[in-house]
Order: C-alpha cells, then structure tokens, then sequence
C-alpha cells in the first residue's frame, strides 16, 4: 500500500524533474536515484532526451542505473530509435553505464555512422564496450569507416575507440593510412602512432602523420 507520505516524495520527484531550475532538477535525480521507484523510469529517460545540462544528464543516468534492468533497458533502447539526436546519444551512455551486453545488436551501423557527431561518438564508446569478440572484426571496420571524420574531438574518440577495440582494428588501420583521401590516412596515421605510443598527445601524433601524409615516411630529399 502507498502511504501518503511516498506519494508526496514521488510527486516532489517527478515535478523536480520538469523545473527550470537545474539545481532542482539535478536534486530530483539523485533522489530518483536514491530511492528508485518504477513510476521514475519514464520521466527519466524522456528527461535525458531533452536535457540541456551535461551533469544533470549524467545524473538522470545514474538514476536509471539504479532501477533494475528489466525495468530500464527496454525503455532506453526505444531511445535509439528517436528522431533527436540528444535522446539517442543519452541513451547509449546510459546503456553504456548499465552493461548490459544482450543489448548489442541494437547498436546498429546506423548508429556508429550516424550524422550527429555526438551521438556517433557516443556510439562508438558504447560499442567497444558491449561488443562480443567474435564481433570485433566487423565493428573495427565500420569504425574505420569513419576515419577522417569531423573536428579534433570527433577524430581523438574515434582513435581512442579503435585502439580500445585492440588487435581486431589494428590490420584496418594499418591499411587506411594508404587510404586515397589524405585526411583519411592521416587520421590512421595519428591513431596508429598513439597505439604504439599512449603516451603521445593526439595533436603531436595528428602533426606527425601530416608530414608523412605531405612528405612521406622519410621526409624530404637530403633530409
């Protein structure tokens, strides 16, 4: 039976959620997470999809983690299919946090080549984690597919991505650094030097793999 007292507290939830207030909001999720309630999963995962605040999303995520699975995932991978990118990339981070690897083939090609870099990033993060290794082949070469893509951010999560992936993405990226596009063989170039190198930054590896590109493996003449 629900005492009125947790009606109150789920009520107080539910409407800390949908404040203008981030500082509310946030406190509404930790609540929601604190003392999880299935009447919180729904405006959870509709909160992710339209929240601006990047830490009140981290939040809403928690959130959902603390609610069983069997409640959550169905809910989220619905997410997948929206039309708005901020709703598919918070729902693959939180499907990232969950772990759930039965969810997998929901983590299509669309979405490792989506067109909103955030949620194609976002995809690639999730995918390395939940792949099976029978799987990691395939998924290293849609990855490389994407080598050459978008801004510096964009192309440092799709290296970090494939050098998580391990051995499956190193022939791949081998081979796309005599890739025809040089921005291509760069972004192969780059990633292959900071697979052999952690410790190199991305912009040192990215300038490195520019003078290959322009110069080639030996620089110069008399160089």
């Amino acid at each position: 039976m629900t005492t009125p007292k947790a009606e109150t507290t789920t009520s107080r939830v539910l409407a800390g959620l949908r404040h203008d207030d981030s500082s509310v909001r946030l406190r509404a999720a930790l609540a929601a997470g604190a003392d999880p309630d299935p009447e919180f999963v729904e405006p959870l995962v509709e909160r992710c999809g339209v929240e601006p605040v990047f830490h009140v999303r981290d939040m809403l995520t928690w959130a959902l983690t603390r609610h069983p699975e069997a409640e959550t995932v169905p809910r989220v991978l619905a997410e997948l299919r929206s039309p708005h990118a901020r709703a598919r990339s918070q729902a693959l981070h939180t499907l990232s946090k969950i772990r759930d690897r039965s969810v997998w083939p929901a983590i299509t090609r669309s979405l490792l080549t989506d067109p909103d870099d955030e949620v194609a990033r976002t995809a690639w993060r999730t995918a390395v984690l939940l792949a099976p290794e029978d799987e990691g082949a395939e998924l290293a070469e849609v990855l490389v597919s994407q080598l050459g893509r978008g801004g510096r951010e964009t192309r440092l999560s799709l290296s970090r991505a494939l050098i998580e992936l391990g051995e499956p993405a190193v022939p791949p990226v081998r081979a796309a650094s005599d890739h025809p596009d040089p921005l291509v063989r760069e972004h192969a170039l780059a990633t292959e030097r900071l697979r052999r190198d952690p410790e190199a930054g991305f912009a040192d590896a990215v300038e490195e793999a520019k003078r290959v590109v322009s110069l080639g493996p030996d620089g110069p003449p008399g160089e």
